[in-house]
């Protein structure tokens, strides 16, 4: 055969070799335990062409090397491409006919800490161009995947001769000159060329783009991007909402007639996934110890709820319900291929100025992942996915929205009246199945988009008018409303006393200075939190860190448990934790360790409770609890799983019991009714005296409790006990965590039993 315009390297023959010649011998060396001659073998036998090679292993064996392909990838990984190709070469002949040579070339990848290199889209610059860097975002358009001619074969009738032309572009890895991209149609003589397709080898090609993430965005600017060249077998490894980390060289592209500017891309060599949320808190060993000790306090998840959104006077249901949210059920996938959500919604339908869009906002500053967005600013698509066409190939991409963005996360949809009927039935699909179905266009594919959503609406009227029913009020309809959760009617009651606290706890907040804090500086919603995730003040301690889905950890800062300047301005709990309230800090720790490490199964006794609750809800005839804010149906049996898991995550339990289904029940029953249960803390007194650890000092907190008024908001000033500059009542907090771990000894675990029976048996 002939060969007709080859591209050649840009560097010397030789020069290319000896660098091979090491790299071969790295590759057969056994330093450190290396493997990298079975994984040939491995790749030879399945079929594969990308050998993995570790950066951080080559760093231990040759450090000038491994710095070699970091800065001049263009001379060093066409060598050690050779390396491997020579090596498949040697393992391949010996089990495959002489007659059958190795045609297919084999590429490589590079992994391991880049270090400097480490990059995300808003930090690449000029100075990268030419280097190796690893580049970490989320996939927000993929285009289709499309053959690209590496190698043609053509056949000349005249002088029956093969003539073979291989073709380069700039975006292919290496330092070969690129070459045309047509076909040939005569050799040299003038003989015209016949094309033989099944001879020619073509490429898998795709180009996606990758965008920082949601949460590592400045505030206030938009998010960058970067496109990215997959070809081979990594094309379609990734769809839009993946969080992924590539490898690749970093390229600009020729610049336009009359511009200076080039247009540059990743060509990526490497694709794996990257860990969900750079805002995930490092937990160092002193922090698991703080978090175990206070989760055997009776009052925990009062103490987590009172705790939230401090700036904001009463809701404590709501607070509940937003914890709830955060800490999130149990997620299941049935042997028959149901899907079974553990996250919960919630929806906010209340009268103007009664603070749906603070919470709304304060759930993004805690949340590890959360995207907002409004129902007026907001489509069906932007929601979830569209087609779109790519402006200079005329391409068509799948670009996805902010619930598939958004995966593994939380939504934040205020004004959510305001959006289209059109564009609301578009998440009907992903508020059950957490799934983006795509049918457009020749595309036809399925995106994840697990992710809980809250949404804050205002009624029909603009005022919410409680003698009519609640559908009346609330223009959305039954089959949407039946996929939240918890629905909260909030109201604005004139209520003198209550407008009396209201205004005091405001007053309280624009007269507290922090300390060292200038007057007139904003109050600050998320406390005194460091942004890696500690305190300000805390100490400096090594160990297990952020603990992940991965298994991974790092390094942190131990965080103080307790805010000790909770009477200035700030809404903090009662009853139990009258004039204490955790540190911003400690409170996302608490959440992320409780959300990851716990995932408690249902007892016995706790899904007898739920089964009885569901039945009474489904045949209630009270005329008064006949008008209720949602449909009951069987979705809401899965709604008492999801915050009775929830509830027993928040005390960092293995087993879903009796109390944590009654707490379920309760907060359901006040989305429902607005119905307070009187009774609990009298049940609770009880329970306690037959362990034997009630004193006189609980029992007046419990009787406080039970006078409180309903409503939705506390109808007693909150923080009025403690002033500004005034520490917390710590030994308190003590006596009462070391009565309740006595307490917990003593008792005895339910019989655990598994969900999958229970929640198979309501779908029909």
């Amino acid at each position: 055969m002939d060969d007709i315009q080859p591209g050649a390297p840009t560097f010397p023959e030789d020069l290319l070799e000896e660098r091979a010649a090491f790299f071969r011998e790295y590759l057969e060396s056994d330093f450190q335990q290396a493997t990298y001659l079975d994984d040939i073998r491995r790749l030879l036998s399945s079929g594969l062409t990308r050998l993995s090679v570790s950066l951080d292993h080559l760093r231990a064996y040759n450090r000038e090397k491994s710095e070699d392909i970091l800065n001049r990838p263009n001379e060093f990984l066409p060598a050690l491409e050779r390396a491997i190709n020579s090596l498949a070469e040697k393992e391949y002949m010996p089990v495959r006919h002489a007659l059958d040579p190795f045609t297919q070339p084999m590429s490589v990848g590079i992994r391991g800490a880049f270090g400097a290199y480490q990059l995300d889209p808003r930090t690449l610059r000029a100075h990268h161009l030419g280097r190796l860097v690893s580049v970490e975002g989320i996939v927000t358009r993929c285009s289709l995947v499309r053959p690209k001619v590496a190698k043609s074969v053509h056949y000349c009738e005249t002088t029956h001769i093969f003539h073979t032309r291989e073709y380069r572009d700039g975006t292919q890895l290496g330092s070969g000159m690129p070459t045309g991209s047509a076909y040939p149609t005569e050799d040299d003589e003038g003989n015209p060329l016949t094309t033989e397709f099944g001879l020619s080898r073509y490429r898998d090609h795709q180009t996606i783009t990758i965008q920082e993430m949601p949460e590592r965005a400045p505030a206030g600017q938009l998010p960058r991007s970067v496109d990215v060249i997959l070809d081979d077998d990594l094309a379609d490894r990734v769809k839009p909402g993946d969080r992924v980390r590539i490898a690749g060289l970093y390229r600009s592209l020729g610049a336009g007639s009359g511009t200076a500017t080039f247009r540059t891309l990743l060509l990526a060599c490497h694709v794996e996934g990257a860990a969900v949320g750079s805002r995930t808190p490092p937990i160092t060993p002193g922090d698991v110890r703080n978090i175990k000790r206070l989760s055997k306090d009776r009052h925990i998840s009062t103490l987590l709820a009172g705790s939230l959104a401090p700036s904001i006077y009463g809701h404590e249901w709501v607070k509940q319900s937003i914890l709830m949210q955060l800490l999130g059920g149990r997620e299941w996938d049935l042997e028959n291929g149901t899907h079974l959500r553990g996250d919960i919604n919630i929806l906010l339908v209340g009268d103007p100025s009664t603070a749906k869009s603070q919470l709304l906002r304060f759930v993004m500053t805690v949340a590890p992942l959360a995207i907002a967005t409004t129902g007026r600013g907001s489509s069906g698509v932007g929601l979830t996915a569209a087609v779109t066409t790519d402006k200079e190939t005329s391409e068509r991409r799948l670009e996805a929205g902010a619930m598939v963005l958004a995966d593994r996360g939380i939504v934040c949809i205020d004004e959510f009246d305001k959006m289209g009927d059109a564009d609301r039935v578009a998440i009907h699909e992903v508020m059950e199945q957490q799934t983006v179905t795509i049918a457009k266009a020749g595309i036809h594919t399925t995106l994840n988009a697990r992710c809980s959503v809250i949404a804050a609406a205002n009624p029909i009227f603009g005022q919410y008018d409680e003698s009519r029913r609640p559908h009346l009020n609330i223009a959305l309809p039954d089959s949407l409303l039946s996929r939240f959760d918890l629905l909260f009617v909030i109201l604005d009651r004139t209520d003198p006393e209550r407008d009396r606290q209201i205004s005091n706890h405001v007053l309280r907040m624009h007269r507290y200075l922090a300390p060292g804090a200038e007057e007139g500086s904003p109050v600050q919603e998320t406390g005194r939190a460091h942004p890696s995730g500690g305190d300000n003040g805390g100490t400096e301690e090594s160990g297990a860190g952020g603990i992940g889905e991965d298994g991974s950890s790092g390094v942190g800062v131990t965080s103080p448990v307790w805010e000790p300047y909770v009477g200035a301005g700030k809404a903090v709990g009662r009853g139990a934790h009258k004039g204490e309230m955790l540190t911003m800090g400690f409170l996302r720790k608490y959440i992320h360790y409780a959300k990851v490490r716990c995932h408690p199964t249902l007892g016995s006794n706790a899904s007898a409770r739920i089964s009885a609750a569901y039945t009474a809800l489904r045949n209630d005839r009270d005329p008064e609890t006949r008008h209720k804010t949602l449909p009951v149906t069987a979705r809401m049996l899965e709604t008492l799983i999801r915050l009775a898991t929830a509830h027993a995550k928040a005390r960092l339990s293995s087993t879903v019991e009796d109390e944590d289904a009654e707490a379920a029940v309760e907060l359901l029953r006040f989305a429902l009714f607005k119905e307070v249960p009187k009774k609990r803390s009298a049940r609770g007194k009880r329970a306690r005296r037959n362990a034997g650890d009630i004193d006189e000092e609980e029992d007046d907190e419990d009787e406080e409790d039970e006078d409180e008024s309903t409503g939705g908001q506390s109808s007693h000033p909150q923080g009025m006990a403690s002033q500004a500059g005034e520490p917390s009542n710590i030994e308190s907090v003590t006596r009462r965590l070391t009565r309740s771990s006595i307490s917990q000894q003593g008792k005895d675990a339910d019989v655990c039993v598994r969900i999958s029976p229970l929640l198979s048996s309501i779908h029909l």
